[in-house]
């Protein structure tokens, strides 16, 4: 105990805040994206935020506003490519997937590769834990407001047209939120292993759940304790916190196999 005291500075704690309010936000959106099939678009938009990164390190800014700067420009691209063709979402975000991730290994200084790819927990400040309280927060309402709308429209396009629904517009939402989502989790776990942090709490509350309200509910919960014991381990190990919260949530995955409902 006295060791854990003493290694819970107040950089620790900014990021033990920002992990956990990300990792609330981050099963939840999960939810959505399981429902509707697009699990690993999250993965996929994580790469996308890596030239975006590389700037900023190269310029000396903080790697999330880098890494949301290049999502918005990605999901933009998705968007307006959306409604030139009729190829699927998953599709098109793969175009733009392989795109950036060429860029970025070319951008990303080799020092800060590393660091890039996994995150980095210990790194967080004052600010940046507040802006993730505050956008992990946005990010909820936001998701709240149109996730019925959404996933009729992942059911039937038509379907939610009729109901008064602009489904286009409704689907930039959607892409947005998972940008944000993405800006924040890059700095906790990388961009190799954001996707994760959106789909395995998910994955593991489908699982054990019987109905929505339970779904969503065990999603942000896992989503929380995967950051905050991930974390915890990182204190008594010395190992880096990014995959040690990935692999505290495929546990939890794990034993939601054996308890499967």
């Amino acid at each position: 105990m006295i060791a854990i005291t003493e290694s819970m500075t107040n950089e620790f704690l900014f990021s033990l805040i920002a992990g956990v309010f990300i990792g609330g936000a981050a099963g939840y959106l999960g939810s959505l994206m399981l429902t509707k099939r697009m699990a690993l678009v999250g993965d996929a938009l994580g790469h996308v935020a890596l030239p975006g990164m590389g700037l900023a390190l190269l310029l000396g800014l903080d790697t999330s506003f880098g890494a949301f700067f290049f999502l918005l420009l990605g999901i933009f691209l998705i968007w307006l490519f959306e409604m030139r063709t009729s190829l699927p979402t998953e599709a098109l975000v793969g175009v733009v997937f392989v795109a950036s991730l060429a860029a970025g290994f070319l951008i990303v200084p080799e020092p800060e590769l590393l660091e890039a790819l996994f995150g980095d927990i210990s790194d967080v400040s004052l600010g940046m834990a507040l802006a993730s309280v505050l956008f992990s927060a946005l990010i909820f309402f936001i998701i709240k407001r149109v996730y019925s709308g959404l996933i009729l429209a992942s059911i039937s396009g038509d379907l939610a047209k009729s109901e008064g629904i602009n489904v286009q517009r409704q689907n930039f939402i959607y892409l947005f939120l998972i940008a944000a989502l993405v800006a924040l989790g890059v700095k906790i776990v990388g961009t190799l292993l954001v996707g994760a942090l959106v789909i395995i709490p998910a994955a593991t509350a489908r699982n054990l759940s019987t109905n929505l309200r339970e779904y969503v509910f065990w999603s942000i919960a896992f989503g929380i304790i995967s950051c905050f014991l991930g974390a915890l381990l990182y204190i008594y190990t010395g190992l880096p916190a990014g995959p040690m919260i990935i692999l505290v949530s495929t546990f939890f995955f794990l034993i939601s196999l054996v308890l499967k409902k």
